[in-house]
């Protein structure tokens, strides 16, 4: 069945519709909060990629490093399940193992499992922390998406 963001009274309709033609028996999931954006995401490479040319480590070396400074707090402090889990398998590593579980080819997930809030707190952090340390990072109009 999948998941799917209802963002707007079609989408309702759609997963109402879903959830009568699903076969039983089954099981249902609601969160509140949509996914982070599709503008999140490009917005977040884009600042990567200008750390990269302004810093001393690659664009997936600083996206590591966010994730790990800035993405895990918001979601220890918002999710008790990733809390939990984190806490008893990743926290006990020492740093260096935890940054290489943060990049490719691993990817520990982070901000894609954030909703576009909690993206936009990540995005909010990862510019005031850079700026703080005199990086320049373009400021969009609307980053929330």
């Amino acid at each position: 069945m999948g998941s799917a963001a209802i963002r707007t009274e079609h989408d309702r309709k759609m997963a109402i519709r879903r959830i009568e033609n699903a076969e039983l028996p089954c099981t249902m999931t609601l969160t509140k909060g949509a996914p982070r954006s599709i503008e999140q995401n490009r917005l977040n490479r884009m600042w990567m990629l200008e750390l990269e040319q302004q810093g001393d480590m690659t664009a997936e070396e600083y996206r590591a490093y966010c994730k790990l400074h800035i993405g895990v707090p918001i979601l220890r402090n918002a999710e008790p399940g990733f809390k939990e889990k984190y806490d008893s398998i990743v926290r006990p590593l020492d740093y260096h193992k935890k940054i290489e579980l943060m990049m490719v080819p691993f990817d520990f997930p982070v901000t894609r499992m954030m909703t576009t809030r909690q993206h936009m707190e990540y995005l909010d952090k990862v510019h005031e922390h850079f700026s703080c340390k005199g990086f320049s990072l373009t400021q969009p109009e609307h980053k929330n998406g």
